[in-house]
């Protein structure tokens, strides 16, 4: 059976058996979450104030523990001294190890995604050889140099210069980076650069251990930031740094794709560095709750914070819900490419490719929510969130920077549709046949026959088939109207993007509660829920864009079309679903 493409969520009916989710973790997996779970209690939550003490050292120290117990190295494959585990057991590893602090989970992050991963896909055998058992047992640890002053989303404008030596042997490299984590402590360092006029940046890799001059290689001060204050973040200075020629890393001019591929694999990383901090942060209120008495009973009585609740473990359902479904359909492309006879490493960087959109969405979405739940923790603790005494401020300032990782979230909003836009007039995805027959459903006559939803989740599934129309509808007169001056419609971006982001994780939600749980479960309650909020962002969303470019009889139509596709039938009872979470997990006490 082929694997789904990537963006195709959007023309298919999904089946619930063919999305994955981490009910379906193997004994292997299960004993790695509990390892690295052990592992964080044990080590990290205990010394929680050292990290906002600005403990570079202890972040460091923790970071070898880390290598010791073969987590540095679950991506990197096991010629090269790594584990060679898969897509899923990557992302569980960074789920569970970074939802304590934010400090060990840019670190972690940094050194085994962008500071990994590029000598991983792009490196020569010989490179592999040399780095990568390093990297992988945390003898050594990594460190990506991308950013600079003046380039910043914009990567390929940076003013980094490469030149040739006179006798061909090096590259001489000057120029500075910003913004660079792990960089107090790294050896091996990725570093991007133009080599004398060419029009984009090439990759080189180098020891810091091995230059030849050690001054050439300068680091500023440490960054004194909002959140993740014990994450090492330097300047990076080079001056007449000599690079072997040897060290350049892919192809000349091919930076720009290596720094565009990690950044994918980051993105959907940073979804999965977000879940624990989720479920952390929504154990910790619900345990507050039913301590805190006000008017002589718990606040966990209240409907206001009962509310609350229901909702972050909402969010944190339906986060883990799209996050493992689209791991795993990277990793079947991966599993699919091999067996077709494709070179691993190749296969690694289409699989990620592949699913560039939905790697996007899922950062946006997560990384959103992650922000709101703490927030929120802090609203279910009062006054004491706002301490230091409690973890909840420092969860909040380390949420806050997850929106700008890996490209802001407004820059992956703008990717997520133009990736797709771009798909389908290159002819890999067929946008525009579905579009059309949207436009001839809208001149139709609509049924009015009652639907027979009896079967578990029929209606909810219906519904996300409408809402999907609903993005095509919007997008597909977006497109007839601008064509190619589409991307300079930013706010019409935008919307199309939340209707897009909603659309992946209602459904993800609704399959993962389809397939493993009960029509009377408390999942598939949270499913429901989520659903009918993300009708609510769509209409809004749809709406505004709707009105935004299209007037007259045309306006009326899709205004119509949009009020018949986010239609129930049955209403779901909001508040009821809302006290059935919130009851379930206050009873509970954790999520």
């Amino acid at each position: 059976m082929a694997t789904l493409k990537g963006g195709e969520f959007l023309i298919k009916q999904i089946p619930a058996n063919e999305i994955f989710s981490i009910e379906e973790l193997n004994e292997e997996q299960k004993m790695l979450r509990d390892s690295a779970k052990e592992f964080i209690d044990r080590e990290v939550v205990p010394q929680r104030e050292r990290f906002e003490k600005k403990d570079y050292a202890f972040t460091e120290e923790t970071m070898r523990k880390l290598g010791d117990m073969g987590m540095l190295g679950i991506a990197v494959p096991e010629e090269y001294g790594g584990l060679g585990m898969g897509f899923v057991t990557t992302m569980l590893a960074c789920d569970y190890l970074s939802g304590t602090t934010g400090s060990l989970a840019t670190a972690y992050g940094a050194h085994t995604g962008i500071g990994t991963l590029p000598i991983v896909l792009y490196g020569t055998e010989e490179q592999k050889k040399k780095y990568l058992p390093d990297l992988a047992t945390g003898t050594k640890f990594g460190a990506y140099c991308l950013t600079e002053p003046d380039a910043g989303s914009d990567a390929n404008s940076g003013k980094t210069r490469a030149k040739l030596s006179e006798d061909g042997k090096h590259y001489i490299i000057n120029g500075q980076k910003m913004w660079i984590s792990n960089a107090g402590f790294a050896d091996t360092f990725t570093l991007f650069a133009k080599i004398d006029d060419d029009k984009n940046i090439t990759g080189f890799v180098i020891n810091r251990s091995e230059l030849e001059n050690p001054e050439s290689l300068t680091f500023g001060e440490e960054e004194h930031k909002l959140g993740i204050r014990a994450s090492s973040t330097r300047q990076v200075f080079f001056n007449d740094m000599k690079v072997p020629v040897e060290n350049l890393l892919g192809e000349r001019n091919n930076g720009f794709k290596i720094a565009l591929n990690a950044l994918n694999v980051g993105r959907i990383k940073l979804a999965a560095a977000c879940l624990d901090a989720q479920r952390r942060i929504l154990n910790h209120s619900i345990q507050y709750s039913n301590e805190r008495k006000q008017f002589g009973v718990s606040i966990s009585t209240f409907g206001a914070i009962r509310k609350k609740l229901a909702e972050m473990a909402t969010g944190v359902f339906v986060s883990e819900a799209g996050s493992y479904r689209a791991a795993k359909n990277v990793q079947d492309k991966i599993d699919e490419l091999v067996a077709g006879g494709m070179d691993h490493q190749a296969a690694e960087l289409k699989g990620v490719e592949e699913f560039a959109v939905e790697c996007s969405i899922l950062k946006v979405f997560v990384s959103d929510l992650a922000q709101h739940t703490a927030d929120e923790g802090i609203q279910v603790y009062g006054g004491m969130g706002f301490s230091e005494d409690t973890p909840m401020e420092a969860a909040w300032r380390d949420s806050r920077i997850s929106r700008i990782y890996e490209g802001t979230n407004e820059i992956n909003r703008l990717l997520a549709v133009g990736m797709l836009i771009k798909r389908a007039m290159k002819g890999e995805l067929d946008l525009l046949s579905p579009a059309m027959a949207i436009s001839k459903e809208l001149m139709g006559i609509p049924s009015f026959e009652v639907p027979d939803y009896s079967e578990f989740m029929s209606e909810e599934k219906a519904i996300i088939a409408n809402l999907k129309k609903v993005f095509l509808m919007v997008s597909g007169a977006a497109l007839q109207k601008y064509m190619m001056d589409i991307e300079k419609q930013q706010h019409l971006l935008l919307n199309a993007s939340e209707i897009l982001n909603q659309i992946y994780m209602a459904e993800s939600a609704v399959l993962r509660a389809e397939k493993h749980f009960s029509p009377e479960s408390v999942e598939a309650a949270m499913a429901q829920l989520n659903l009918y909020k993300a009708v609510e962002k769509i209409i809004v969303a749809a709406k505004e864009g709707i009105i935004s470019f299209a007037e007259g009889d045309e306006q009326r139509m899709m205004l119509s079309g949009l009020r018949r596709f986010t239609k129930y039938t049955n209403h779901p009872n909001v508040v009821a679903l809302t006290e059935k979470v919130a009851a379930h997990y206050i009873e509970k006490g954790a999520y």
